[in-house]
């Protein structure tokens, strides 16, 4: 039976999976924390020490930085604190409840005293900003109440007047209009989300009352927590590609293409992942890392997740709180084995793991896989003119690194006689392939084995901290110093400086983030990409591949039409979203069998791209 323990409602969901993820506006801090316990109490085990967090600290994604429980009534917060003690969901999601309810009445209530006054406006603000905790989970399971909803705060905004030409004059607040509005909503609120009655029937879900006896037909869209961030990073990483550095188009590399299109592509996962528009590319962002990726409760910090929760995929869930670094996939053809353990010597088999296991999707096909993996192969370092071709230092080098290559190859005691490059092979990229226990992990029970980590490469490494498999590590000093501390290196502070700066040298790279001037803009980056993807129809329409097809214009259509919002000529908006109503009609044809009609619109799309390619920016 489908539960609604775990659906709760997005505020950017959107009804198509897409890549472009739109970041959320600031919350209300006791609407946040809110729904931050709403998320983290359908995790399990329940992380009941981060739910405390949620309202005794602030939380990123408030509005303020300030304790929701600071804003709470003495009583409100005695009940919720003792809910919170107790570790009951049921309690917590009854005190947590209540507190939202009675909120948003006692802020329209004091809009009612104080109408006709500009502070009445603000009541009806902070009323509105906790009435968006329940916003969400009411428009999916009841869309005739959220339209109605709807209207009746616009009326309530309407009800409180305004002031004249220039501020002057006098406010002409409409009581009548106000309090039928707000009858309207404090009905619907009292109705449905009366805690005593609401939170033991719905649970852990914001859906209303009037919807419970619908949970098996309701299909709720997936939820992420206030302070998530899963787009993209400000500073994008560049991408180096081997063919593009020979000079080749990728256009004419169409399994390439289409693993690069998968690569971006939220659809290849199961729920809750597509629907929140989580791509490969979405942590592994053009082939490095994105270091402002946050999930509260699945991330202990920016840049990780605990992939083998109970959010993603529950058949998967170790109920263990361990958020792993996102690991960087430049040279991903030189760093087998894989996964933080390197539990698959598979490039392959690692791939299929990540999509079905860890991200709940479907099987993919051979194709799939065989597209994924050429277009990852195809990922290189950032060059280094600091390292030659055997991992040594060059000219170009510092003095300070010269001293520490020394020391990255004199054995150590420490380390059972072996030295830094021992495992951290120069002449391999600096690494081994195999794996370790060095310390970095607690065994899972008394006299346990610990879990033996692989032997990352410290290529490009001065772009991917923090550091170690939990990236609890902020720095390569902090890595050196925890080397020196709990192996016993006996290593005095310059020497230490030294080896810090040779780790930087040789993790050091040129021009390691997108450059954009002029025409060269983020849209036309993005444009030049979902055009490269769409080409690959080129390949799948005369082999009749409806699937794949599907796959194609589900991602690029959606895609392309969001991406016109980062467009610097607006005037070729338009144009935009007439290509992407093209590619959908390919799609939409193809799904008929219209194979004649498809051929067409692609030729057509073609047109219109060739046409308008110049004002893509």
């Amino acid at each position: 039976m489908k539960r609604i323990l775990t659906a709760l409602a997005l505020i950017f969901a959107p009804s198509i999976s897409l890549a472009t993820v739109v970041e959320q506006a600031p919350w209300a801090p006791e609407a946040a924390a809110y729904r931050l316990t709403l998320f983290m109490g359908n995790l399990s085990p329940v992380p009941w020490q981060k739910i405390e967090d949620s309202w005794e600290k602030p939380v990123s994604g408030a509005s303020v930085a300030v304790p929701a429980l600071s804003l709470l009534s003495a009583a409100d917060r005695n009940a919720l604190e003792s809910a919170l003690s107790s570790e009951d969901r049921q309690a917590v999601f009854q005190a947590a409840t209540k507190t939202i309810h009675q909120g948003v009445l006692e802020h329209l209530d004091a809009a009612d005293k104080n109408m006709g006054t500009p502070k009445a406006a603000l009541d009806v603000a902070r009323a509105q900003a906790l009435f968006r905790a329940f916003e969400d989970g009411i428009k999916a399971a009841d869309p005739k109440a959220y339209r109605s909803l709807g209207r009746a705060w616009l009326e309530i905004n309407s009800a409180l007047g305004s002031k004249g030409v220039l501020g002057s004059g006098s406010f002409k607040a409409d009581a009548g209009l106000f309090n039928s509005a707000r009858e309207t909503i404090e009905t619907y609120l009292n109705t449905n989300y009366a805690p005593d009655d609401f939170i033991d029937r719905a649970k852990l879900s914001s859906i209303p009352e009037s919807a419970i006896s619908r949970a098996d037909e309701i299909d709720l869209p997936a939820s992420l927590p206030p302070g998530s961030n899963i787009a993209d990073q400000q500073q994008l990483p560049r991408l180096i590609l081997q063919f593009e550095e020979a000079g080749e188009d990728e256009a004419n590399l169409p399994l390439v293409a289409y693993g690069d299109m998968l690569f971006d592509s939220p659809v290849i996962f199961g729920k809750p992942a597509s629907e929140l528009g989580i791509a490969c590319s979405t942590c592994h962002n053009r082939s490095d890392v994105n270091r402002e990726f946050f999930i509260p409760g699945l991330s202990h910090r920016a840049g990780g997740m605990d992939v083998d929760s109970a959010f993603f995929n529950p058949l998967f869930n170790d109920r263990n709180d361990d958020a792993l670094d996102t690991p960087s996939l430049r040279g991903i053809r030189f760093t087998a084995p894989y996964g933080r353990d390197g539990r698959e010597a598979s490039l392959r088999r690692f791939t299929r793991n990540v999509i079905v296991t860890e991200f709940a999707g479907q099987e993919p096909t051979p194709f799939q896989l065989d597209a994924l993996v050429a277009y990852m192969r195809q990922f290189d370092f950032l060059p280094n003119p600091k390292i030659d071709r055997s991992g040594r230092l060059t000219d170009g080098a510092s003095e300070s690194a010269l001293r520490g290559q020394d020391l990255f190859n004199t054995p150590f005691d420490g380390l059972n006689g072996r030295a830094c490059s021992s495992c951290h092979t120069p002449d391999r990229n600096f690494r081994d392939g195999k794996n370790y226990d060095i310390g970095s992990s607690e065994p899972p029970f008394e006299n346990g084995t610990a879990t033996a980590f692989e032997t990352p490469t410290l290529r490009n490494i001065n772009f991917t901290a923090p550091y170690m498999h939990d990236g609890s590590l902020p720095t390569l000093a902090r890595v050196v110093e925890w080397f020196n501390d709990s192996k016993s290196l006996g290593l005095d502070a310059n020497q230490r400086a030294d080896l810090t700066a040779y780790l930087e040298d040789v993790g050091d790279g040129e021009e390691p983030y997108q450059v954009f001037q002029g025409k060269e803009s983020t849209f036309r980056l993005a444009f030049e990409e979902l055009t490269t993807f769409a080409s690959t129809l080129n390949t799948l329409l005369p082999a009749r591949d409806t699937k794949n097809i599907a796959i194609l214009v589900d991602t690029v259509a959606p895609d392309l039409a969001a991406d016109a919002g980062t467009m610097n000529n607006l005037a070729a908006r338009p144009q935009v979203y007439q290509l992407a109503s093209t590619l959908r009609a390919v799609g939409d044809a193809v799904a008929t069998g219209d194979w004649k009609e498809a051929e067409t619109r692609w030729q057509e799309f073609q047109t219109l791209q060739n046409e308008y390619d110049a004002r893509m920016f």
